[in-house]
């Protein structure tokens, strides 16, 4: 596992850098991270260059990756060069991932700016794109040298980021901490202590991925509510309805999952409405029809845990507990979304 540091980037980077000789340092950065934290990177920081991208999901595909792959080929990154991903969990994936492949792997570290990826999308070395419409089709497993937190990043994020990354938040206290879940539900989301939250689900997922770094197992429950919110995420991106955040799908994913838990015995009715009431009262409701329904479950098919064409779901069994690999049907799904409430 890499190190993580929480903690302001003027004392975690340059401690860091002192650390090891790197031949060249690159930056990649969206639109956004150009505006709003790069003028706080670039006075720690030697000669380098600066990658910038257009930000957003839909930018995460294979000819982005050649823009970036082509930006280093031609400023004569050699081996021993590193790679700073400055931005979201699309910068963190698509960079990271650049870097893995570039000259069979140069060294990159993580510099996560919105909760989503400082809580989940850079700890734990899953990198990849994009590719035909299915999120993190193609990818790769790969530690960074480091994940350097800064929370004050978090000051620059609209409050519809704060809420998709929530979502990360509430997953890993479903599956593992019972007793912070029943913390975080009662607050609002402008009352939770970030920091503290940060901190938290990082432990969590370290904890989780050291005993399987490559997803072979119990690391499986980290995808708790992305079977089907993968699905409702990448349906949505198709349609001239507005786009779905990360989290916002995920939040359909975890009721409807947490639906089908119950339905197959593993959770009580008093964990279901737990679930299902704050989520709503978080997120509100995604409207969906009928006519979405099969689109949406024909999506799972793709699912990197299934079997076959079995689609296997990590689902909760117990207050702060989790399982995977559990078989479930296209009728379950289909009934999960429905209790979800917003099929017309």
């Amino acid at each position: 596992m890499s190190t993580v540091t929480i903690a302001p980037l003027t004392e975690s980077l340059p401690a860091f850098l002192d650390s090891s000789d790197f031949s060249a340092i690159a930056v990649i950065a969206d639109n956004h991270t150009f505006k709003y934290c790069y003028p706080d990177l670039k006075p720690l920081l030697p000669k380098h260059t600066l990658v910038r991208i257009k930000a957003g999901e839909e930018q995460k595909h294979i000819a982005t990756c050649e823009m970036i792959w082509d930006a280093l080929t031609r400023a004569n990154f050699d081996r021993h060069a590193l790679v700073l991903n400055l931005g979201g969990g699309v910068i963190g994936d698509m960079g990271g991932f650049c870097a893995a492949t570039y000259k069979r792997g140069i060294s990159f570290v993580q510099l996560p700016t919105t909760l989503l990826s400082q809580v989940d999308a850079s700890v734990g070395g899953k990198l990849g794109i994009d590719f035909r419409g299915f999120k993190n089709h193609i990818g790769v497993f790969q530690q960074p040298d480091a994940v350097l937190i800064d929370p004050s990043f978090l000051s620059t994020l609209p409050e519809r980021e704060l809420r998709s990354g929530f979502a990360e938040v509430i997953k890993h206290c479903l599956i593992a901490d019972a007793a912070m879940w029943n913390e975080i539900r009662r607050r609002d989301l402008d009352e939770q202590d970030w920091s503290a939250l940060v901190a938290h689900s990082v432990a969590v997922k370290q904890r989780v991925v050291e005993q399987d770094p490559t997803e072979k197992g119990v690391r499986k429950i980290l995808n708790f509510g992305h079977t089907l919110g993968h699905a409702v995420e990448t349906y949505f991106l198709t349609q001239p309805r507005k786009r779905l955040l990360h989290g916002e799908a995920i939040a359909v994913g975890m009721v409807a999952e947490a639906f089908i838990a119950f339905q197959k015995k593993m959770i009580d009715e008093t964990w279901l409405t737990q679930i299902e009431e704050y989520i709503f009262a978080v997120y509100g409701k995604v409207r969906l029809v009928e006519a979405d329904i099969e689109p949406i479950l024909s999506l799972t098919l793709q699912d990197k845990k299934n079997r076959g064409n079995q689609v296997r779901m990590a689902l909760l069994d117990g207050p702060g507990s989790c399982t995977f690999d559990v078989p479930v049907t296209a009728a379950e799904m289909r009934r999960g979304l429905v209790f979800y409430g917003g099929v017309a």
